[in-house]
């Protein structure tokens, strides 16, 4: 049992983050305006900002990186075509219920690590017969579903080439491309090249505590402002958290690599317990924990984790997600495996 006083080593998302010192003092300062009449100059500096990182030409800043994506594919598409995704992507396996409003047909393709298979990818660009017009294909790194697992530039320079030739479009889901840039060890734009736009998450590693930012091409983004305020997504003064962002961008990009490296102590440490019990090693901050062989159910390990001090996140019945993040130290780490180790103990067969 955890002493009454200590927090629990919370692992089920970095989005639990909670903006730094220096974020607030900006939030506080920040100079702002009306972002749905005359604009918001924190909001603008904000946009000019992240299209920068990226290597785009203007930026959107929007309350969350689901509807940076949605408004992407809305931006880039007309009723009727279709939307080509790696089938465990986050935009198809948790976002594909905005189809329901763009009248589009959300076809996934199988891949391995968060990459489609590039055969099956070339079949779904076929046009002509049966086939519906493909507007758009997407991207996702580091990519969530596949533990945190980070796109080879070969791959997204495969199928750019591939979607280019046939004038469709391209958008990666970025929500987390920072921590991809740091496990590739380039700049995010030379991620974001080969992508027409790009949505970012400012709150998850980030730590900002709200919003999202689509960059792309300049007449998209107005396109794309647009439709934005017809979901209902101006906001007024909105560079109270657009300073978070702003923060967020320029300063925690680097320290990310904290929290890859206390993953992988994570990963060494949970599969050195018990043959029963494998995680993934990961090359970002996200592991996923295989509990099949181990007799008992996620709900189980849930609960007993929780008792020991230790909050994760289910992924069905027979996998965990543990998250490391900026408010993990390595003290933390090591709580977080004995915590698995004592659960083990009873649940493991």
């Amino acid at each position: 049992m955890q002493p009454q006083d200590q927090a629990p080593v919370d692992l089920r998302s970095d989005t639990v983050t909670r903006p730094t010192a220096d974020m607030y003092e900006r939030m506080r300062t920040a100079p702002i305006g009306d972002d749905g009449l005359d604009g918001d100059p924190t909001v603008q500096e904000l946009e000019a900002s992240a299209a920068t990182a990226l290597g785009k030409q203007a930026g959107l800043f929007v309350p969350s990186c689901t509807m940076a994506n949605l408004l992407a594919v809305l931006a880039q598409s007309e009723r009727n075509q279709q939307v080509v995704l790696e089938s465990a992507s986050h935009i198809y396996t948790s976002e594909s219920g905005s189809a329901t409003f763009t009248g589009l047909f959300y076809l996934g393709v199988a891949g391995v690590a968060g990459a489609m298979d590039l055969n099956g990818l070339d079949d779904a660009l076929q046009a002509g017969g049966h086939k519906l017009t493909t507007a758009l294909v997407a991207m996702e790194t580091s990519h969530n579903n596949a533990a945190g697992a980070v796109l080879p530039l070969q791959h997204m320079a495969s199928v750019h080439a591939m979607t280019s030739e046939r004038g469709i479009g391209v958008h990666l889901d970025g929500a987390r491309l920072f921590n991809a840039a740091v496990a590739l060890g380039v700049p995010p734009a030379e991620i974001a090249r080969y992508a027409d736009t790009v949505s970012l998450c400012l709150s998850k590693g980030l730590s900002a505590p709200v919003g999202a930012v689509l960059a792309g091409p300049r007449q998209l983004v107005d396109k794309a402002r647009g439709l934005r305020r017809m979901l209902g997504g101006t906001q007024r003064q909105a560079g109270i958290m657009a300073a978070a962002g702003l923060a967020a961008i320029q300063t925690m990009g680097p320290r990310l690599a904290q929290d890859h490296s206390r993953a992988r102590r994570l990963s060494e440490g949970l599969n050195a317990i018990h043959p029963q019990l494998r995680a993934t090693e990961p090359q970002t901050n996200i592991i996923q924990v295989d509990l099949a062989a181990t007799g008992s159910d996620s709900t189980a390990w849930l609960a007993g984790l929780e008792a020991a001090g230790v909050l994760a996140r289910p992924r069905g019945k027979a996998r965990l997600r543990c998250v490391t993040h900026r408010h993990i130290d390595d003290a933390d780490i090591e709580r977080a495996i004995a915590a698995f180790a004592s659960v083990a103990a009873k649940l493991c067969k």
